[in-house]
């Protein structure tokens, strides 16, 4: 299993969503949960959570959720130990909405049976992709006959193949990534969803969602910065003073203590 997000502020910028690897963004296997992974997307996190496990969107942020391993109709596993349903994940992508987590969402799964996922999805701008249909397996690509395993799912060879193509500047648009994995290659029939999603697909750039050229706004305004100082941007520490009396209360518990240790007779050494 496997689970990616894109995000930027009016732009992209690639991370990576509870995943062993991609930069700063690591998390052990144990972090790796179904708990975990809603609670990312929605923001409901520890106050201590340091930023880097966060995900830091807002409403004009365009997110890329990319899934992959083994599930069913409605489900997808989680190192064979737990399960996500197709309706936990509608519903945290509403949460997601509801608190101005997003402006678009791509959600892409690869995995057998992959457009059941997709199916209870109900919140606005978001677009879908699946590897299978309801009923359908999706087949791996590239057996090792050393190890005696495949190196990847075929839905995700020909994406990734089609994607290394892509540069900044491209044109490409989501209608030509619907055509990437046609039934001849991927032997499973992919499936995509865009009736939620309010721009066309034609018009939708694949470097909207895979890319990290940052667009930036221009205002005419005029903004004025102020001159930052180390000294003074910490407080000032006030000139500690002893209440009164205490003095004269020290010099008591002093000779009390001596008292009671030594006796009144050794009391003259003190004065």
């Amino acid at each position: 299993m496997a689970a990616t997000y894109c995000l930027g502020r009016a732009s992209i910028a690639l991370a990576a969503l509870l995943l062993l690897s991609f930069g700063s963004f690591a998390a052990s296997q144990i972090e790796v949960t179904v708990e975990n992974f809603l609670r990312v997307l929605t923001g409901r996190i520890p106050p201590s959570t340091p930023r880097s496990k966060r995900l830091l969107s807002d409403d004009r942020s365009n997110i890329l959720i990319y899934m992959t391993g083994h599930g069913g109709n409605g489900f997808l596993k989680f190192q064979d130990s737990e399960e996500i349903t197709n309706i936990e994940l509608a519903d945290a992508f509403e949460q997601m909405w509801q608190k101005r987590r997003y402006n678009e969402l791509l959600f892409i799964i690869d995995t057998c049976q992959g457009a059941s996922m997709y199916e209870r999805f109900y919140s606005p701008n978001i677009m879908a992709l699946a590897s299978s249909q309801v009923g359908e397996d999706s087949l791996s690509h590239q057996p090792d006959p050393a190890i005696g395993v495949h190196l990847m799912d075929r839905y995700t060879f020909y994406v990734l193949e089609f994607l290394e193509e892509i540069n900044p500047a491209s044109q490409t648009n989501m209608n030509d990534l619907f055509q990437v994995c046609p039934k001849s290659l991927c032997v499973s029939t992919p499936g995509h969803r865009t009736d939620l999603f309010q721009r066309d697909p034609k018009n939708v750039l694949i470097t909207d969602f895979f890319g990290s050229v940052r667009k930036v706004e221009i205002t005419t305004e005029t903004i004025s910065l102020q001159q930052y100082s180390e000294m003074e941007s910490k407080p000032k520490l006030k000139d500690w003073h002893p209440p009164g009396g205490f003095i004269l209360g020290l010099w008591a518990l002093i000779i009390m203590v001596f008292f009671k240790t030594y006796g009144i007779k050794h009391m003259k050494f003190i004065f």
